[in-house]
Order: C-alpha cells, then structure tokens, then sequence
C-alpha cells in the first residue's frame, strides 16, 4: 500500500486574499502595535519635511515595524526587510510596502531615542490594558517581581520600578539590533549573485551532487582499499592472533550505483 500524499504545486500561481487582515488572526498581537503607534505623536522623529527628493516611509509605519519585530526577537534590518515578504504578519503592518534594510537601519540610528520613548509607551498601554505580553516581552512585572524577591527588605514603588524594568528591556532590543546590523549579515536568507536565478540554482546544484557524488566514491574505494590490507595482514596469522573481526566499511549512499 502506496502513501496517500497532499498535491504540493509551486508553478501554479497563488491567489493572495484580497485583504491580507483574512491572514493574520484577529488575536494576533501585530493589531494593538498598529493602533497603539497610530496614536503616539510623531513630531520628534526626524523625517525630510521639506518634501523634496524620494517619497518618505511614514514614521509610524518604520515605528510600528520595528517595535512588533524586535518584540519578536527579529533585530537585524536585512531580516527585518525579509520579513516584509515572508511573515504574512509583518506584510500586514508594512501595508504590502517593502523598507530595504538601508531605510530600516538608517531610520533606527537616526531617532533611537524617540523609537526608545515610543516603545516604553506601548508597552506600559499594553500593561494598562492587561496584556501581559507583547512578543516575547513580558509586561506583568514577572521579572521584577523575581528580581526583586531576592531582598525581602527592600521596598520599592512597583509602577516605578516595572518602568525601570522596561526601560532595560528596551536598551537591550536595541543594542541587540545595533550588533546585528553593525555585523551586516544576512544570517543565511540570502543566495549568492551567481546562483540567485532559479534555472542557475538548479545546474549548480546539481553540478554540485555530483561533486559530492565523486567525493563519495572515492573516499568509499580509500576505506574499501583500506579494509582490504586489514583483512590481508589479519588472515596472515595464526590462530587467537588474528584478533576481532574487522568491521567493513560503510559505503556512503551517494558512493552507491
């Protein structure tokens, strides 16, 4: 009896929803980032208001970006402008635009303390609205209350120090996306120019099985050869002093005809 298996067909074109909202859950967290950066003041980022050059991203958008993915643990811009197109979450909030990483980092480096300021206030809206997490930023006090369970005789004002905590947080999302665009790496999402194109990609890969292939079989005839000389040396003595049994080699799957 053969497997029944689900048809998987990637040269069909995919029709999209016409509204992207039909695939991003009602719950998901990506809506209260949207509607809590709608309402923040934006007249301290710094945009180009003369209105020359290039059309501009709106600060709320390139804000609303990076607060839900560096909530999310997504820091370095290049990813960041990936997920524009792959996390159906993400296009959501991007409105179906694409941020290239320059505008992303550019952007972050150029009002890091209003981005700071920004992010503190959506999530003490959020701790206000008894959403105990945003991504993966706890906003209950979870944290300070264990921290702060090491001096039982310490008192402190909780609002107070539930900021102090937040603030933390914040300084340290940032730090982390600074490190990961200062390192400029791709982290492995993106294929080198020369085989970028998909018939390319195709005869590389397979020009590379069998690279791999060849490898394959030669090391394959080197152990082969080599337990060969092991089986003479050992059928030569006598008796107890052959030894143990010498295990053949295993031939690897690529090595195989």
């Amino acid at each position: 009896m053969s497997a029944t298996c689900i048809s998987i067909d990637r040269k069909t074109p995919m029709l999209l929803p016409p509204d992207l909202r039909e695939w991003v859950a009602p719950d998901d967290i990506v809506h209260f980032v949207i509607e809590a950066v709608e309402g923040l003041p934006t007249k301290h980022f710094a945009v180009n208001r003369r209105g020359t050059g290039s059309p501009q991203y709106p600060p709320q958008t390139l804000l609303a970006l990076l607060v839900y993915c560096y909530a999310n643990g997504l820091f370095s811009s290049r990813r960041i402008e990936a997920a524009t197109y792959r996390d159906v979450a993400v296009r959501y909030l991007a409105a179906n635009t694409h941020p290239d990483h320059s505008t992303i980092c550019a952007f972050r480096r150029a009002n890091a303390e209003a981005i700071h300021r920004a992010f503190l206030h959506v999530l003490t809206l959020a701790r206000e609205m008894k959403i105990l997490k945003v991504g993966t930023i706890s906003v209950d006090g979870t944290q300070v209350t264990a921290n702060a369970s090491k001096y039982k005789n310490v008192f402190y004002d909780r609002a107070g120090e539930l900021d102090r905590q937040l603030e933390m947080d914040i300084a340290e999302l940032m730090r982390r996306a600074e490190a990961a665009d200062a390192a400029d790496d791709d982290e492995g999402q993106r294929l080198p120019e020369d085989i970028a194109r998909r018939e390319t990609l195709r005869a590389k890969m397979v020009e590379a099985r069998k690279r791999l292939a060849e490898r394959a079989r030669k090391r394959a005839e080197s152990e082969r050869a080599a337990y060969d000389e092991k089986v003479a040396r050992r059928e030569k003595r006598k008796g107890s002093a052959k030894g143990r049994h010498i295990k053949p080699p295993t031939t690897p799957r690529t090595a195989r005809k």
